[in-house]
């Protein structure tokens, strides 16, 4: 089993939003089994009343699939070890024939199942399902496709100087200001 400090080493992903919480198995260039433990300290749910209903808690779809997606892109980082703030990182390219099959609710231990179905020179298509302990489906992706890019790639483009900045700028006038509509 991998914890947490292997997983911060391959996957850019932090507090909140890193939805792995270890590796169970893995097969470099095939398969991996990780798991995400759902509780109700998530911040997600910090906004819920004490009277919501428990059903209210369902975990996020989206994070659901951020969570599979994840584990995806640990596979594709397995074994090219990399500084994933320095080097390249894994970015989402596209999802076709997901299904989701249900709530997931706080208590609840996901175990997301990640193959390749086709891999090319650093992109990959993955497939796979989520399912909880007692073999309940929650989440079928037929077709994820993550690449490896430069991580530079996510940094703002840099300005070349301000004179440049400011030609674009729109000039401030006396009529966009809303008392002088008034």
């Amino acid at each position: 089993m991998t914890g947490v400090a292997t997983l911060k080493t391959l996957i850019p992903h932090r507090f909140p939003m890193l939805l792995v919480d270890r590796v169970l198995e893995v097969e470099p260039g095939d398969r991996i089994v990780c798991v995400k433990a759902v509780t109700c300290n998530e911040p997600w749910y910090s906004e819920l009343p004490d009277t919501t209903p428990d059903d209210g808690y369902a975990y996020p779809t989206a994070l659901l699939v951020e969570s599979w997606c994840q584990s995806a892109a640990l596979l594709a980082a397995w074994d090219q070890p990399r500084d994933v703030v320095a080097d390249q990182v894994a970015l989402f390219g596209g999802i076709s024939g997901l299904k989701v099959c249900g709530p997931v609710l706080p208590g609840e231990l996901l175990r997301h199942e990640v193959r390749i179905s086709r891999a090319l020179e650093g992109t990959w298509f993955f497939e796979g399902v989520t399912t909880t302990p007692d073999g309940r489906e929650v989440l079928v992706v037929d077709s994820v496709m993550t690449a490896l890019r430069p991580a530079e790639v996510l940094k703002p483009p840099a300005q070349a100087d301000g004179a440049e900045a400011s030609a674009t700028a729109e000039p401030a006038s006396e009529s966009a200001d809303p008392k002088a509509l008034a």
